[in-house]
């Protein structure tokens, strides 16, 4: 391993880059959750801690069942079959749930949570409040 030079740490980093790094690594974003990132055991598992969070809800989209076939998110959440939004676009449907505030980080562990069928958008909540939310894919 080469030593470092001046002014960079030895993780390769200048110290305004890895400030840089943990200050985007630590940025929250807002994340709507209508399933079973409300559940304490699945904030346990997937962040360490447990989240606070806010009602709100999200127009133009409707609920689906959909059955989990990966063995470890069942685990976790001990539920075989989660809910999944799908957008109708019809302003007369509303889902229901609760809008929590992660790091960029989280972030990421959600995404490695969640199962294939659903892809992380971003939307409008009810309360005029952007947030990501899981949702169907599009087709």
């Amino acid at each position: 391993m080469r030593a470092p030079h001046a002014g960079q740490r030895a993780c390769g980093l200048t110290v305004h880059e890895e400030l840089r790094y943990r200050a985007e690594v630590t940025k929250n974003v807002r994340l709507f959750s209508y399933g079973t990132l409300q559940l304490p055991q699945v904030q346990r598992t997937t962040y360490g801690r447990l989240l606070e969070g806010a009602p709100d809800a999200l127009p133009g989209f409707v609920l689906e069942p959909l059955e989990i076939a990966d063995p470890e998110v069942v685990r976790i959440s001990g539920e075989r079959v989660h809910q999944i939004a799908r957008r109708t676009g019809r302003p007369s449907d509303r889902v229901t749930g609760t809008v929590f505030t992660l790091t960029l980080g989280e972030l990421a562990d959600t995404d490695a949570y969640e199962v294939s069928a659903y892809t992380r958008i971003l939307v409008r909540l009810a309360s005029g409040e952007d947030a990501f939310v899981y949702a169907a894919r599009l087709s």
